[in-house]
């Protein structure tokens, strides 16, 4: 089974509301948040993390890595 297959538990419209979708940039050293620019060598350590300066609020979503 693909990633894309499995529902996702931090979809934008809720746990287990859509599925998981692919990154699509290239792979890097160092993987940066396109709302605040905070920086992580994963995008798993960048995406567990709350940004600050997210679209609905400070701490309201989590970082997004920017492509």
């Amino acid at each position: 089974m693909g990633l894309t297959n499995g529902y996702c538990f931090r979809h934008p419209n809720g746990a287990n509301k859509g599925r998981h979708k692919l990154y699509e940039g290239s792979e890097k050293t160092k993987y940066t948040c396109k709302y605040c620019g905070t920086g992580q060598s994963s995008i798993q350590n960048l995406t567990n993390g709350y940004c600050f300066r997210h679209p609905d609020g400070a701490n309201k979503g989590k970082h997004a890595p920017a492509l």
